[in-house]
């Protein structure tokens, strides 16, 4: 009733534009940020747009993100520590005065959840599967807290965890398989649900049993493309007689 394989254990949930709604808030961070870094450095810069989040932030941790995006811009910068000030012009700095304006908009709107990926999330506990989020972002602790659904999660593979365990970020499928482990399984035996493209890959790349790309924003072709095996718009379309079809090409 899960739409899923024979033989899948545990599901492994990306956070943010899979659980819950802040991947509009992170959008939203990260065009104020970037914005702001380029009119500084060039007034005429094109702006940071929807087509750069997904191809060069989405599901990173924020450093990889503004290193990616500023490449894409032809601009380097120094990495920094990660102390450094909001106001530094360095990799770390403009990830912190993301951060700031992040967790400002949490707290003044709070956390939406997706009603369509809770229902699966408990379907899934139900049905005596394993779950872990793993998700970039260095706030999981209190985003899961704050979404009401931590008695549904079992294992959280956050940005504090990859720091601190020296993890590479997705599209490498280290938090993934670091995600399974946490939850005693092989990557065969676990299912991984992401909506970035670095995510999929990840998925892809780490050899697990099966991939679903969540498209939140009209990239379901490039979905497919980075490695989903089926591709859906809310997660529960996977229950029941609502089972999304695979992709056959």
């Amino acid at each position: 009733m899960l739409g899923l394989p024979d033989g899948i254990r545990a599901c492994l949930f990306d956070m943010d534009g899979v659980l819950t709604r802040t991947a509009t808030v992170h959008m939203a961070a990260w065009k104020r940020t970037f914005d702001e870094f380029l009119r500084a450095t060039d007034p005429q810069a094109p702006p940071f747009t929807q087509l750069d989040y997904n191809r060069f932030v989405d599901g990173k941790p924020r450093a990889d993100g503004v290193r990616d995006f500023l490449a894409s811009r032809g601009i380097t910068l120094p990495e920094g520590t990660p102390d450094d000030p909001p106001a530094a012009q360095t990799v770390h700095g403009i990830g912190r005065r993301k951060n700031e304006l992040l967790l400002t908009e949490l707290e003044e709107h709070g956390v939406e959840v997706y009603p369509g990926s809770m229902a699966y999330l408990r379907a899934a506990k139900d049905a005596g599967l394993a779950t872990a989020v793993v998700t970039a972002s260095a706030n999981g602790e209190q985003v899961i807290t704050a979404g009401g659904f931590a008695q549904y999660i079992d294992a959280r593979v956050d940005g504090v965890v990859t720091a601190r365990e020296g993890l590479r970020g997705k599209p490498a499928p280290d938090t993934f398989l670091a995600g399974a482990r946490a939850l005693g399984v092989e990557p065969a035996a676990a299912v991984v649900f992401e909506d970035a493209l670095a995510g999929v890959a990840a998925g892809r790349a780490g050899h697990f049993g099966y991939v679903v790309g969540v498209d939140r924003v009209g990239q379901a072709d490039a979905l497919r493309a980075h490695g989903a095996d089926v591709v859906v718009t809310d997660l529960d379309q996977l229950l029941g007689d609502r089972t999304a079809e695979e992709d056959t090409r």
